[in-house]
């Protein structure tokens, strides 16, 4: 069986990443950053590994490296 993953809101992936709600959503309209999981008419959350993945992924880019 797998372990269900840890959905987080908009504003704590704000947190995590130092970024604006205006500015995730840029970048998710870019399709750059990770998908949103819908729960209701105006509310999304985001897996949190994938987010942590995003930003280790920038993080490794910032320093010249592959993820």
């Amino acid at each position: 069986m797998s372990e269900t993953p840890h959905l987080i809101s908009l504003n704590e992936a704000c947190r995590l990443t130092s970024l604006s709600r205006t500015a995730i959503n840029r970048w998710r309209d870019l399709g750059r950053f990770p998908k949103a999981v819908p729960m209701g008419d105006r509310r999304v959350a985001f897996i949190r590994a994938e987010v942590e993945e995003w930003i280790r992924d920038r993080i490794a880019a910032a320093r010249g490296r592959a993820a």
